[in-house]
């Protein structure tokens, strides 16, 4: 299995997500599903079948968070020092040539993605463009309104 590149935030996370899953919805869910049996037929039981999928949505959910957790290389960004050079965890601050926008981006894995929070994944055409290179090097993303290009102003590893 490969490894899954992870933020130290990200697998907190995801690691408080397992908590609550298996503490506080597991338990819930199995309360429903004996109510819903109490009610008797359950052929016709529409609570009982709906208490059951989230039993399987949030079994399903269980699985896959530590199955991720168990693959996860967690990386600190704050402890990586790359020379200046955009990496995995690495926080860039860019600017756009053709508008002069300037926008702040950390490059993290797939499952911690948010844009709105300036949280790229590490498989985004923008990450891959950045990867390697250093601040005062423009990189060329295929955007799909045509090729964008960005300055890195600034590389930190915070």
């Amino acid at each position: 299995m490969a490894t899954i590149p992870l933020t130290k935030r990200g697998a907190e996370k995801l690691k408080e997500e397992l908590h609550r899953l298996k503490t506080v919805e597991r338990h819930a869910v199995i309360n429903a599903i004996s109510e819903a049996r109490a009610q008797g037929d359950l052929s016709e039981n529409a609570e009982y079948e709906a208490a059951k999928d989230k039993q399987g949505f949030i079994e399903g959910r269980i699985l896959e968070i530590e199955g991720k957790l168990a693959a996860a290389q967690v990386i600190d960004p704050a402890s990586v020092d790359a020379g200046g050079k955009v990496v995995f965890g690495t926080t860039v601050d860019l600017e756009e040539e053709a508008s002069g926008n300037e926008v702040t981006y950390q490059i993290v894995g797939d499952d911690e993605a948010d844009l709105k929070q300036g949280l790229i994944s590490i498989s985004s055409p923008i990450a891959r463009a950045l990867i390697g290179k250093e601040a005062g090097d423009v990189a060329e993303v295929q955007a799909p309104g045509g090729i964008k290009r960005y300055e890195i102003v600034d590389v930190r590893y915070v």
